[in-house]
């Protein structure tokens, strides 16, 4: 089963995604702010993949957090939501993007095309 580390600050996207993953068979590990997540791979929380919104509260956005962590696990799935932008201009290698809004159902089924993918 893929851990999957679900970045949002808007609790109730947050919920609803973490939910429709649950039932999907992933594990889902959620944190409302980039500095969280990473403070939560360095103490070693093996997650698969890194599901992120861009704009996040914090000092950090999503971009950046997805670069930090992809240099603690390269092996690690990314993949970008945001509701202000279309694309990411510098992405992370191998990376997806996801427009709000989005339906947690095509998230889970892309998110287990990509790590059925990487296995």
């Amino acid at each position: 089963m893929a851990c999957v580390l679900l970045v949002e600050d808007e609790a109730l996207i947050a919920l609803e995604t973490a939910e429709a993953l649950e039932a999907h068979g992933f594990a889902v590990e959620t944190a409302s702010k980039a500095e969280d997540a990473l403070r939560r791979l360095r103490a070693g929380l093996a997650a698969d993949i890194l599901f992120t919104d861009v704009n996040l509260a914090g000092a950090m956005d999503g971009v950046t957090l997805a670069r930090l962590a992809r240099e603690l696990r390269p092996d690690m799935l990314v993949v970008y939501t945001s509701g202000t932008i279309d694309t990411i201009a510098h992405p992370v290698t191998g990376s997806a993007f996801v427009p709000k809004p989005y339906s947690p159902e095509s998230v889970c089924a892309l998110l287990s095309r990509m790590a059925a993918v990487s296995v």
